[in-house]
């Protein structure tokens, strides 16, 4: 099983070709381990790792401009492989594509995210365009 924790170049080049105006949200489903995997053996839970990645990295993602715009804890995976479990879902937004790509490159970044490292046992990160709401169920406003 693939451990889906980093981008790949590919995947990281794409996002960076898909250059629009306006912000981005990124839709964060997050699966911590139980123990953090810290190479240095520091040792600390994943929910403690995680939150240590938040604290370090959270003025960047805000001084960029990024805000969390949605968060929830998952309960049960009504539709979907059961084995996909999550301990954490959230939308971050970024005012850009630059703005999350300066975020990534930050050096404070950079050294913050080896606890998200330690921390998230698998993930998925999904680029999204944010919309408004439309009439009905489940539809996009047009416009």
């Amino acid at each position: 099983m693939t451990d889906h924790v980093d981008p790949t170049r590919e995947s990281f080049a794409a996002f960076r070709e898909m250059q629009r105006e306006g912000p981005v949200h990124m839709l964060n489903l997050v699966r911590l381990h139980a123990r953090a995997r810290y190479d240095d053996g520091t040792e600390a839970s994943g929910a403690e790792a995680y939150r240590a990645y938040a604290r370090e990295s959270g003025p960047i993602f805000q001084r960029l401009g990024g805000r969390q715009v949605w968060v929830g804890q998952p309960e049960l995976m009504l539709i979907g492989p059961s084995e996909e479990r999550w301990d954490i879902a959230f939308i971050a937004e970024y005012p850009s594509v630059d703005a999350f790509v300066a975020m990534i490159r930050d050096p404070d970044y950079r050294r913050a995210v080896r606890h998200r490292q330690a921390a998230v046992e698998t993930s998925r990160l999904i680029r999204m365009a944010p919309g408004a709401p439309g009439a009905h169920f489940g539809e996009l406003a047009e416009g």
